[in-house]
């Protein structure tokens, strides 16, 4: 088969992918080596465009963790973790803030800019976009739990054929301050809020593996319904639990179908949602 019939069946393959998602809101949450490399990086904005182009609204989620850590090296504080969650005191709260919502977000912005469609920065401070209270349990400082989504800064930026891009942190109502939100959390709690077709979660693996390490052991679609018996045998454990626990909260919230994508993988989100093959774990 010549490249130009294999480029042919490939668009044919994609048609009713795009017939079915056309008008319907994806949201993506960025994070991980996917904004490291500039390779993936350059993907991943492609990916998201094209499916803006096509009629897909788009809505991405970012975090922005090595950025934080550069910044409070460079100010000689070490970043500390509890849980796998940034214990998040009021200077380090300061440089979230400030890198999340300014420099991290207005790069990426910039970058879709570049790369030709409209794209406009938010955080959840904007407009009150997410309303938090301090988390609760143990300590975490400034870490939030988000209590309220008010979804119509969004909607009128996906209405105006904008790109909206979210850096997750939070309205405190609870008290006079800042939130640090876990950017899975937001995402899912946004996903359900804009009442999304999909939440696509970019990660450093795979997806979910029956066997450890094995990646030819990929579990390609999950029940809600088969996660607990999953954790019970041990196939969901370590930080994937947090990953799926924000799966089946979206999909509790009336999102229809979630994602767990291998965020190292060129081009990992036009092949999960635009072929018939996939590239990662759905949860549905």
């Amino acid at each position: 088969m010549s490249d130009n019939n294999i480029r042919a069946k490939i668009l044919v393959e994609a048609l009713p992918y795009i017939q079915r998602f056309n008008g319907k809101i994806v949201v993506i949450k960025y994070g991980g080596n996917a904004m490291i490399s500039p390779e993936l990086f350059d993907a991943v904005m492609e990916d998201i465009i094209l499916l803006r182009l096509v009629g897909i609204p788009v809505v991405l989620v970012h975090g922005g963790g090595p950025e934080i850590n550069d910044m409070l090296k460079k100010l000689g504080k070490e970043p500390k973790f509890i849980n796998g969650l940034r214990y998040t005191d009021r200077e380090t709260m300061d440089v979230v803030q400030s890198v999340l919502c300014g420099k991290v977000n207005k790069d990426l912005v910039a970058t879709i800019q570049r790369k030709g469609a409209s794209a406009v920065g938010l955080c959840g401070l904007d407009a009150g976009l997410f309303k938090a209270v301090k988390l609760p349990g143990e300590d975490l400082g400034y870490v939030g739990e988000i209590i309220e989504v008010n979804t119509g800064i969004v909607l009128r930026a996906i209405e105006a054929g904008r790109i909206p891009v979210v850096a997750t942190v939070a309205l405190g109502i609870d008290e006079d301050t800042s939130y640090n939100i876990n950017a899975d959390t937001a995402a899912s709690k946004l996903a359900s809020g804009l009442g999304a077709e999909k939440l696509i979660l970019l990660t450093n693996t795979r997806g979910v593996l029956r066997v450890q390490d094995d990646e030819d052991t990929l579990i390609h679609q999950i029940r809600v319904s088969e996660i607990p018996a999953l954790r019970g045998e041990n196939i969901i454990s370590g930080g994937m639990i947090p990953k799926i626990d924000c799966c089946a909260d979206a999909i509790a919230g009336g999102v229809r179908r979630t994602h767990i994508l291998d965020g190292r993988i060129p081009h990992a989100i036009l092949i999960e949602m635009l072929t018939d093959e996939g590239a990662g774990t759905m949860i549905w």
